[in-house]
């Protein structure tokens, strides 16, 4: 069992708090990326910010180890999403909301602070510990475009652990699927609707009748699809020209993707053909799937440390992707870890006091596992 007496819960709550408050949506991560650099730098870590996105780069922080156990990264990402400016934390008695007009931004500051405040606990009882590799990255929310820009050459570590997940603290994502964006544009032909109808060519008409033949949803267990976005037209006495949509499908399954990618390009180009619209259509590979087998090293670890506070682990997929899709595709064995987080990316979003403590004794207890796992 690793040390957890250096754990505070006044302490990991305030940093927390504090992190919140500093305004870091997606691409606009500089001023909190300042902040962590010189956090990070006080605890004695090596820091390098690789500049690679807008405002700001990865943060890559390194400290050796004094065990020869196995390397690893800790990873959590900076940015948050819309409305996550101005945020005002609210603290209501062992919960922390938003004030609920922006967000909370416990996705993915929650997780930050209890990597901060378990580092603490680990350097000051001197407790044993591997080559340490901290891993925060920009624009996680925007397809984790920090990690895709990420130089593998940076990192050392031989398993990664993210710590970015809704689900109760003791879930393990095995698996995730890769996702394809879609953004398509129909043309057709302007036309005054009540007085020459028939010179125009409804785009509207083309896009509806593509999208009705579209399997959406859940298609299977591994495999969902979305049509988010429906833009076009002009005003409601003309034929619109010009339609744009933009959606997406996800799956665990490379063929399974492949076959919906293409069910939804089939549908787009033969209703479009038939109308005699234009068609303007790109769907593009925004991260791959990634699956780890049940005795794969990174989920045992990660099943081991969270065993080691007595936690129940649970290892299922998600539907969703992180910074684990990158780094595993770029091959890091990267495994997603629940942190608690409830109703994020909502105004309702809020914290628990007691998930904030147990995530920053989850991350001692990372260290004490990898301290004595042999790679």
């Amino acid at each position: 069992m690793p040390s957890t007496t250096g754990v505070s819960e006044q302490r990991v709550l305030d940093e927390f708090l504090r992190l919140v408050q500093i305004d870091s949506v997606t691409f606009e991560e500089a001023a909190v990326a300042t902040v962590l650099e010189e956090k990070l730098r006080r605890l004695g870590f090596e820091v390098l910010n690789d500049r690679t996105g807008p405002s700001t780069g990865n943060l890559i922080a390194r400290m050796p180890g004094t065990t020869k156990g196995t390397p690893i990264v800790l990873n959590a990402h900076m940015d948050t999403v819309e409305p996550g400016r101005g945020i005002r934390p609210v603290v209501e008695g062992k919960v922390v909301r938003s004030s609920g007009n922006t967000v909370l931004g416990g996705d993915c500051k929650a997780p930050i602070a209890a990597i901060l405040e378990g580092l603490r606990a680990v350097l000051a009882a001197g407790a044993p510990r591997p080559d340490l590799e901290i891993l925060f990255t920009w624009a996680e929310e925007r397809s984790h475009l920090g990690a895709r820009a990420l130089d593998m050459s940076l990192l050392k570590g031989k398993l990664a652990f993210s710590l970015d997940a809704s689900q109760p603290i003791g879930t393990l994502f095995d698996s995730a699927p890769g996702y394809w964006s879609l953004l398509a544009t129909f043309n057709g032909k302007a036309a005054h609707a009540g007085v020459t109808p028939e010179k125009g060519i409804n785009a509207l008409v083309a896009a509806s009748r593509a999208i009705a033949r579209m399997p959406l949803g859940r298609i299977d267990d591994e495999t969902t699809a979305n049509i988010g976005l429906i833009t076009g037209g002009t005003v409601r006495n003309t034929v619109p020209a010009v339609v744009r949509i933009e959606g997406e499908a996800r799956s665990r399954d490379d063929s399974k993707l492949a076959a919906q990618v293409e069910t939804m390009s089939a549908a787009m180009r033969e209703e479009a053909a038939k109308l005699g619209v234009v068609l303007e259509m790109q769907f593009k590979e925004e991260y791959k799937p990634y699956r780890h087998s049940p005795d794969s090293l990174v989920v045992v670890a990660a099943g081991r440390a969270l065993s080691r506070l007595g936690l129940p682990v649970s290892i299922v997929p998600t539907g969703g992707g992180s910074d684990a899709n990158d780094l595993n595709a770029k091959g890091l064995p990267t495994v997603v870890m629940g942190c608690g987080m409830v109703d994020t990316h909502t105004l309702e979003e809020s914290f628990a006091v007691a998930d904030l403590v147990m995530l920053s004794r989850v991350v001692t207890s990372l260290i004490a596992e990898a301290a004595e796992l042999e790679y």
